[in-house]
């Protein structure tokens, strides 16, 4: 069979406001926004990617921002994005987190076994899992 799908260019999440998401992926997580300050749709710089195409997630203003979005996992359309962390920034990342005042939660990846992961929620309730490998 072949294969079409090199890798994974971006994820574009709808946000409720620009600032907060802002804060959270670009100041927390440390993503570097790649895209002209006057574009309202924000591109975010998650990994290298290949050929010049890096991979993003993109902050997109929803039309109707003062829409609640679901909290609740189940009536969520996404059911959770995962970025791959250096296993040497995986516990600082995590205390920074904790240290804003974002809940992380622990987990165990169901099919990748010398990892650790956790889970925390993006500022519209985005699920994000944040998975290393395991310390030699």
């Amino acid at each position: 069979m072949s294969r079409f799908v090199a890798g994974l260019a971006e994820v574009v999440l709808w946000v409720s406001d620009m600032e907060r998401a802002l804060h959270f992926y670009r100041d927390l997580f440390g993503l570097e926004v790649i895209s002209p300050p006057e574009l309202p749709n924000k591109f975010l710089r998650a990994g290298g990617g290949a050929y010049g195409v890096p991979e993003m997630i993109v902050l997109v203003p929803h039309p109707e921002p003062s829409m609640e979005f679901p909290r609740e996992k189940s009536k969520r359309v996404l059911h959770h994005l995962a970025f791959r962390i250096e296993t040497a920034e995986y516990d600082r990342l995590r205390e920074r987190l904790i240290a804003s005042g974002i809940e992380t939660r622990s987990g165990i990846h169901p099919v990748l076994k010398a990892v650790r992961t956790f889970y925390v929620d993006d500022p519209d309730g985005n699920e994000c899992e944040c998975i290393a490998p395991e310390l030699d």
